[in-house]
C-alpha cells in the first residue's frame, strides 16, 4: 500500500521488519550491556579507538572538512544555486524563525549552552599555541578558537548532508536514507550489499552522536543543580535526570513534527535570545561587541591556517583534543543533523539553504560565545575573578559560575536549566523522528513503536557512558563511527555534484517566432543589421 507525503509516494513501512534496524539495535543494545556490566573495559577501547583515529587520520579530517567548504561555497554561488528542493513551483514548509530554531534544536543548541563559557575560559587556561595564559593575547586567541571550532567548518558538514538528502527526497523522489543520495554512483537498483551497510553506519553514528550531547547536557543540569542549589552531584542524580528526559521526549514525540518539534524549537530560541540578550545589556556590552567585532577579523584573517593546523614539529594534543575532536564529532553526528535539516527544508533552494544553514547558525554562535565568553574574559581580566580555574575544576558548572557575578543570578540559572532541558527534549524527539525514517526504509512517518525503542536505546547509551567513564567517554564514543562516514561524505559530495550537473540549464525565456517578427517588421525591435 503506497501514501502520499511529502510531495511524493513512499512505501509504508510501520514495523521495524528490516536489517539496517535490526542490525543497528543490536550493535547498540551490545554496547550498552558492554559499558554496563564493564564499564572499565568499555572506556578503555573507546579512549584507544579516539586516540588512534585521531593521531592517524586527523589530517584527513582537516582536508576533508575544508573540501566541504570550499564544495559548499561553490554550490551556493554557482548556477545550482538557483535549484529548488523539491518541485520547481514548491515554497517552505517553515517560517524562516522557526526554521533556525529547528536546526539548533537538532542538537547543537545545547553544545553551544554547554561550551558557551567552558570553551573560551578553557582556552585562556591553556592555549592554543605557545601563549602565556590568563593574558590579555590568550583572551583573543582563545575567542579567535572558539570562533573557528563553532564556525562554518562545522556547519558544512550538516550542510552538505542535509542537502544531498533533500535534493534527492524532494527533487529525485527518492527515500530520504543515506544510501539514496549514492544512486547517482552505485545506480538505483538495490545492492544491499553496499546500501545496508552505510544505513547501518549512519544510524550507529547517529545514536552514539545524541547519545553524547544527551550525555553532556545531562551532567551540565546536575552540575547547575548542585551548583545552585546544593543537590548532589554524581551518578544517581544523572541517572534520574536521564530517566526524567526520557519521559518528556518520548511524550513530546507523541505530537509530531509540527506540534511538539515545532513548538518546543520556538521555545528553544526564544530563551536562548532572551539570555543573550539580558547578558548582552547588563554585561559589559561595548567589551563584548569590541570583541565579536574583532574575534571575526581573526577569524577570517587566519581561516586557512587554522583549517589546516598541525602540530608535527613541536608535538602536543591541542590540536587533537580540540578542532579534530569536533570535525570527528560533527561528522559522526552529521546524519542526524543532516536528515532532520533536510526534513524541515523542502521548498527552498539550494542558494538559500547553503546561505541558511551555513551562515546563520554559525553567526549565533559567535555571538552567543562573545557574550558568554566575553562577559566571563572580561570578569577574569579585569575584576580578579576566578572563572577560569572554576572551570578547569568542573566544566560542567562553567555557565552557574558566570551568573555568579551578575544579578538575577537565580533567575538566570533557572532560565538556563530550562533551556538545556528544552534542548535535550528537543534534540532527543528530533533524533527519535530521524532514526525512525533510518530504519523504516525511509518512512516520513515512523510508528511509535519505532521511536519509543530508538528513545530508550538512546537514553540507555547515555546512562552508560556516563556511568562507566563521564565526559571523556561521551566524547571519544561518538567518534567510533566518524572515520568510516567522512568517506561517505567525500562519495556524497560526488554523488550531488554528478546528479546536479546533470539537471538541465535554466533557459531564457523568449517570444515565440512570430511575435518577433511582427515587432520587428513594426519597427519595435531594431534591426540586426
Amino acid at each position: 500500500m503506497n501514501e502520499q507525503n511529502g510531495g511524493f509516494f513512499v512505501k509504508r513501512n510501520h514495523s521495524p521488519n528490516n536489517i539496517v534496524f535490526w542490525a543497528s539495535s543490536f550493535f547498540i543494545t551490545i554496547l550498552v550491556i558492554w559499558g554496563a556490566v564493564s564499564p572499565e573495559s568499555f572506556a578503555e577501547v573507546a579512549t584507544a579507538i579516539y586516540g588512534f583515529t585521531t593521531r592517524a587520520f586527523g589530517w584527513f579530517y582537516l582536508v576533508t572538512v575544508l573540501g566541504i567548504v570550499f564544495f559548499c561555497v561553490f554550490l551556493a554561488i554557482s548556477r545550482y544555486g538557483k535549484i529548488r528542493l523539491g518541485g520547481d513551483d514548491s515554497k517552505p514548509d517553515y517560517p524562516f524563525f522557526t526554521w533556525i530554531g529547528m536546526l539548533f534544536s537538532a542538537g547543537f543548541g545545547v553544545g553551544l549552552v554547554f561550551w558557551g563559557v567552558a570553551e573560551p575560559m578553557q582556552h585562556f587556561l591553556i592555549t592554543p599555541v605557545d601563549t602565556e595564559p590568563l593574558t590579555a593575547d590568550a583572551a583573543r586567541e582563545a575567542m579567535r578558537y572558539a570562533f573557528f571550532n563553532w564556525g562554518i567548518h562545522q556547519w558544512s558538514v550538516f550542510t552538505v548532508v542535509g542537502l544531498a538528502l533533500a535534493y534527492f527526497q524532494y527533487r529525485k523522489k527518492t527515500t530520504g536514507l543515506i544510501s539514496s543520495t549514492l544512486n547517482p554512483i552505485i545506480g538505483k537498483e538495490k545492492k544491499s550489499g553496499i546500501r545496508i551497510p552505510v544505513d547501518t553506519l549512519a544510524v550507529i553514528a547517529t545514536v552514539m552522536g545524541v547519545a553524547t550531547s544527551l550525555g553532556m547536557g545531562i551532567m551540565q543540569i546536575n552540575g547547575g543543580l548542585n551548583y545552585v542549589f546544593q543537590w548532589p552531584s554524581g551518578t544517581t542524580t544523572q541517572l534520574i535526570i536521564t530517566a526524567v528526559l526520557l519521559v518528556l521526549y518520548l511524550l513530546s514525540s507523541t505530537t509530531g513534527l509540527d506540534k511538539g518539534i515545532k513548538f518546543l524549537s520556538n521555545l528553544n530560541l526564544s530563551l536562548a535570545l532572551l539570555l543573550m540578550l539580558f547578558f548582552l545589556f547588563l554585561g559589559p556590552t561595548v567589551f563584548i561587541l569590541n570583541s565579536l567585532t574583532l574575534g571575526i577579523g581573526d577569524y577570517l584573517q587566519h581561516f586557512l591556517g587554522m583549517s589546516l593546523r598541525l602540530t608535527p614539529y613541536e608535538g602536543g594534543t591541542w590540536v587533537q583534543d580540540w578542532t579534530i575532536f569536533y570535525w570527528a564529532w560533527v561528522i559522526a553526528w552529521s546524519p542526524f543533523v543532516g536528515s532532520f535539516i533536510a526534513r524541515v527544508s523542502k521548498g527552498r533552494t539550494i542558494r538559500e539553504f547553503i546561505l541558511g544553514v551555513l551562515i546563520v547558525p554559525p553567526v549565533l554562535a559567535m555571538v552567543w560565545m562573545s557574550v558568554f565568553g566575553g562577559s566571563a574574559l572580561n570578569l577574569d581580566l579585569f575584576h580578579g575573578t576566578n572563572i577560569a580555574q572554576a572551570v578547569n575544576q568542573d566544566v560542567t558548572s562553567a555557565l552557574f559560575a558566570t551568573f555568579d557575578h551578575f544579578p538575577f543570578t537565580m533567575l538566570l540559572s533557572v532560565l538556563a536549566i530550562l533551556l538545556i532541558f528544552t534542548f535535550l527534549v528537543t534534540s532527543a524527539d528530533s533524533a527519535t523522528f530521524v532514526l525512525g525514517i533510518m530504519t523504516t526504509n525511509g518512512d516520513l512517518n515512523p510508528s511509535m513503536l519505532v521511536k519509543i525503542i530508538w528513545g530508550v536505546l538512546q537514553a540507555a547509551i547515555a546512562a552508560v557512558l556516563i556511568i562507566s567513564s563521564g565526559l571523556q567517554g561521551l566524547q571519544t564514543a561518538s567518534l567510533i563511527s566518524a572515520l568510516p562516514f567522512a568517506v561517505i561524505l567525500i562519495m556524497m559530495c560526488y554523488s550531488l555534484f554528478k546528479a546536479l550537473s546533470r539537471e538541465p540549464r535554466q533557459k531564457r525565456k523568449r517570444e515565440p517566432r512570430p511575435d518577433r517578427k511582427r515587432k520587428k517588421k513594426e519597427g519595435e525591435l531594431p534591426s540586426e543589421s
